[in-house]
């Protein structure tokens, strides 16, 4: 049985944004089981996009774009749920949980032929995370992949 979380990185819910909560960014994840799709540590939220960025603003204090903006600067590695990935910043001496996903936000871009390069080649996630370290990321692939 697919899920939302699941929908949107099939690209069948391009319309949408995913934004990921973890457990100590908002407490009592229990309030939003209902809500969303269990993840390592927190919670992800697919919802349409005007709904999910205030969602987002509202526990982050950020504008979403405004974040993507800035985490597009720094490149990292996040893992398709979202929930996990390798923080740029992360020296190797340094243990995991220094660098742990804090929240994280997603967005789909359908094909693109006229742009060209990856957009040429399918629909593309954008997906952006914020460290605990508080390092702004972003990474994206193709939703084939």
């Amino acid at each position: 049985m697919t899920n939302a979380l699941d929908e949107f990185l099939d690209g069948d819910r391009v319309e949408d944004v995913a934004v990921y909560l973890s457990e100590s960014t908002v407490g009592d994840l229990g309030a939003l089981a209902e809500y969303g799709v269990d993840v390592d540590d927190g919670i992800v939220l697919v919802l349409p996009g005007d709904q999910g960025r205030s969602a987002f603003k509202r526990v982050s204090g950020m504008d979403a774009m405004d974040f993507a903006g800035r985490a597009m600067d720094t490149d990292g590695d996040i893992d398709r749920d979202l929930a996990s990935g390798e923080c740029p910043s992360k020296h190797a001496d340094e243990p995991d949980d220094d660098h742990r996903v804090k929240l994280g936000f997603a967005f789909a871009e359908e094909q693109n032929e006229e742009v060209g390069g990856l957009y040429a080649e399918g629909a593309v996630v954008h997906a952006y995370a914020y460290c605990t370290c508080g390092t702004a990321y972003s990474d994206r692939w193709l939703i084939d992949e």
